[in-house]
């Protein structure tokens, strides 16, 4: 009876300390310090570095950027249109159906990410890793402004269904030109009140300086003691070990040498030169890909009297049969400390995927898995091709006339052109559009085990970035979704919830993030 009893008890013994053993194990994968290897230090990679140090602290970060400092490129305030995108003034978010309603879903998701983007800097600012937030984030009103009797129609329509909806609710809507003399003054002289126009407005609107946000990210990331970043650093290739770690070539640009660096995870958020590096890492997930560089252009202005007479930003409605970029916007900027005034963007192609590029980026891009890819690409979008053709042969007279359809008395002697940021366009083969499609919108491609998560991002991708790594998050760390969603939900209140359908929830957010950025939107209120 006792030796029974014995040989009982060890075997059950046995069998619990092999569950407590691999329970062990997954308890020990879960907790133990991984290596992660981030490539660039645009606002995307610096987003995502940002909130997995606040997940995981004992995690292992190393960051390389191949130019000198963070936010070089599309990053850099100077190479992009410093719109916080929420849908407020952006007519290619709300479109027109066949029936003449106006769709307004993509808007209301636009708003949401934008908010949780908001949420996520206002956390960095109160929890001391950045400083300052008038830096880099300025309250300033978004109008939608068009011309002619179609366009009148279809914003005055827009108005009526965005209304409606709370998300929307403070938006104003005017026809009469003295009212818009008051909004946009400088946009309504030389216009008498024959003219058939209407604009729409809402206040709560920002201009946000993504280069300087940055700029405070990636700063504070090379705090951590457990992060380790490096500029003039490129990375060059990739081999994936038997056991799954990969091994990251990283050149250092200054010396010439190359060292070997070990990554359970390697993320390329390296903007234009995101597509080479994941074709690089030979994953399955980078054939039947490939990319079209746009070059952005901008009018700037340097005219003081001039720029002091616009505080706003102006969106108009693209040309009908041209793609959502080409929607021109006349913009008061704060680029260090001082308002300045942009108008574009106008579309310029080159073969550089990156503004500090090569001249070779596109045809060394061109593999022969992916040539099937792009000239189906280029057969599909003739008219995108034709644009940025015709944009490359417009002259600074050509830009001069667009801007007079914003503003009338625009003088030549008082703006510049000057090329800014490169974005490259996703063409991609899917199940619904087929070969070549064009992806507008920020692309996130990981390998099927998630050691490889490259984003590969164009506008509105710096507005919603914190939306795009918590993409990253809940489709390539799933097993630490338990342990991280009370952690996001301390960094972002509203994570988890819909500030689409809980209108408490995002007027509470709102009022919360305004003033933690300091925006004081509703304090006079």
């Amino acid at each position: 009876m006792y030796q029974s009893y014995n040989i009982n008890q060890r075997t059950n013994l046995i069998i619990f300390a092999r569950i407590l053993f691999r329970k062990g194990e997954q308890i020990m994968t879960n907790t133990e310090s991984k290596n992660v290897v981030i490539i660039g230090a645009g606002v995307l990679s610096t987003t995502f570095g940002s909130m997995l140090k606040e997940l995981e602290p004992n995690w292992n970060i190393k960051l390389y950027e191949r130019l000198d400092r963070p936010g070089i490129e599309s990053s850099n305030e100077r190479n992009n249109a410093g719109t916080g995108h929420a849908a407020l003034c952006e007519l290619n978010y709300t479109v027109q159906q066949p029936d003449g309603s106006i769709d307004i879903e993509k808007a209301k998701e636009i708003n949401e990410q934008f908010e949780i983007s908001k949420q996520f800097w206002g956390h960095l600012v109160k929890s001391g890793s950045i400083d300052s937030p008038r830096d880099f984030i300025n309250p300033l009103p978004h109008i939608s402004f068009v011309r002619g009797k179609n366009n009148v129609k279809f914003l005055k329509d827009r108005y009526e269904t965005m209304r409606n909806f709370p998300m929307f609710d403070n938006i104003e809507y005017t026809e009469d030109i003295e009212v818009m003399r008051k909004w946009m003054p400088l946009m309504m002289t030389g216009r008498t009140g024959n003219e058939i126009m209407a604009a729409s407005k809402i206040d709560e609107g920002t201009d946000v300086n993504y280069g300087e946000l940055t700029r405070k990210m990636a700063k504070n990331i090379k705090k951590h003691p457990n992060a380790d970043v490096q500029y003039n650093h490129e990375v060059v290739n990739f081999n994936r070990r038997k056991d799954g770690i990969w091994e990251v070539k990283v050149k250092n640009r200054n010396s010439g040498d190359v060292e070997t660096v070990l990554a359970d995870y390697v993320f390329i958020g390296a903007g234009g030169g995101a597509v080479p590096l994941l074709q690089k890492t030979g994953i399955p997930e980078s054939k039947h890909l490939g990319g079209f560089p746009i070059s952005g252009q901008f009018l700037i202005c340097t005219n003081p009297g001039v720029i002091n007479e616009h505080d706003v930003k102006v969106y108009g409605k693209e040309p009908p049969g041209t793609p959502p970029m080409t929607v021109p916007h006349l913009d008061t900027r704060y680029i260090e400390g001082e308002r300045t005034l942009l108008f574009g963007p106008f579309a310029n192609i080159g073969p550089k995927f990156l503004r500090n590029g090569s001249n070779l980026d596109l045809f060394k891009s061109i593999k022969p898995y992916n040539i099937t890819t792009l000239l189906a690409s280029a057969v599909k979008n003739l008219p995108l091709i034709k644009y940025s053709i015709d944009q490359v042969l417009m002259t600074k007279e050509g830009c001069m006339n667009h801007l007079r359809t914003f503003y009338p008395e625009a003088r030549d002697e008082d703006w510049q052109i000057y090329t800014a940021g490169k974005r490259v366009q996703v063409i991609k083969d899917t199940e619904e559009n087929g070969k070549g499609f064009i992806q507008f919108g920020t692309e996130v491609v990981n390998s099927k085990d998630h050691s490889v998560i490259a984003l590969l991002g164009e506008s509105p991708g710096a507005s919603t970035s914190v939306s795009v790594a918590l993409e990253v998050l809940e489709k390539n760390f799933a097993d630490y979704e338990n342990e991280w969603k009370p952690k996001l939900q301390k960094i972002i209140p509203s994570y988890g919830k819909s500030l689409i359908k809980d209108v408490k929830l995002m007027r509470e957010t709102r009022k919360q993030t305004s003033k933690d950025l300091e925006l004081n939107y509703y304090e006079s209120k």
